[in-house]
């Protein structure tokens, strides 16, 4: 099931499904709510959508975030690629030698996006004004649907309850400078609108193998960059076995992957432009579609 979170012109946003190019009204809850429920609420949600009391036509309804303020959210540096080609071209900027910390080899490492600064596909994207340097990031993660605490990572697959497209729009410039710090990104991360995800939930039993996906961007039509969710070094279980340890994991928490390899325009020392429109596109999961204006 493609679960979303819609809103009709100015009424309340409520808790729908993908089909077929329509919004199926589920009738009850929130996306968040189904989620928490479990198998009793894709149990429910599968019954409603078998009525379909009301459904839209995807054109008639705006689209949030499929989860609009999820608990909480970790993204990870899974890919390797990535990290090579990102450090190597900071390297280049500052004229210095690339060096990969050892820490990554040993652990999936992550930061925490500000979960109140996300948006669904077909929001508008503000250009922060402390910034002449904007990115993207080519991005997909799980949500969890179980709760648990030290998870096993054989068991970690359990508590995975689907996936969705996440694009981590990136001040560059500001981003450089804050993690010299060592304290994270900050504001290289933190603006308006900054962690877009969507169009929508897929549930882990419709995409069954979260790593053998093709992913691409493309920026104004013309593809950016492109690569596959089978090179991610550390798997989603990992991620979740190590965020678990001494620590509860709630459901609705979001845990994104961390670029792909040639997933973002810092690879390859390019940039983007006021105006330019972003699309990321994961296989099974949709496009995630965004514009950022200045």
């Amino acid at each position: 099931m493609k679960l979303v979170t819609f809103q009709k012109a100015s009424e309340p946003p409520r808790a729908g499904a993908l089909v077929d190019g329509t919004v199926v009204d589920l009738q009850f809850g929130t996306v968040l709510s189904i989620v928490e429920a479990g198998q009793n609420g894709l149990d429910r949600a599968a019954e409603a959508l078998k009525r379909r009391v009301a459904a839209f036509p995807l054109g008639e309804v705006q689209l949030l975030a499929p989860i609009p303020v999820p608990p909480q959210m970790r993204d990870f540096l899974c890919f390797e690629k990535h990290l090579v080609q990102a450090f190597g071209a900071v390297a280049k900027l500052r004229g210095t030698e690339a060096r990969i910390p050892n820490v990554w080899y040993e652990r999936p490492i992550f930061y925490h996006p500000n979960r109140f600064n996300v948006c669904g596909t077909g929001a508008d994207v503000p250009w922060p004004a402390y910034s002449e340097r904007m990115d993207f990031e080519l991005e997909f993660g799980c949500w969890i649907g179980k709760p648990g605490k030290d998870i096993p990572r054989e068991r970690a697959r359990e508590h995975i309850f689907g996936y969705s497209i996440f694009n981590d729009f990136s001040a560059r410039d500001e981003q450089t400078k804050e993690m010299a710090g060592q304290l994270g990104p900050g504001k290289g991360k933190d603006f308006d609108n900054s962690n877009a995800l969507g169009p929508c939930l897929v549930t882990a039993d419709e995409l069954k193998d979260p790593y053998s996906l093709e992913m691409k961007v493309r920026v104004n039509g013309e593809e950016w960059g492109r690569g596959n969710s089978r090179d991610m070094h550390w798997k989603f279980e990992d991620c979740i076995a190590h965020a678990s340890r001494s620590e509860t994991l709630h459901p609705g928490e979001f845990f994104g992957s961390g670029t792909v390899g040639n997933g973002c325009g810092l690879e390859h020392l390019k940039f983007l432009k006021p105006g330019d429109v972003v699309e990321l596109e994961v296989e099974g999961i949709g496009i995630l579609r965004n514009r950022i204006v200045k």
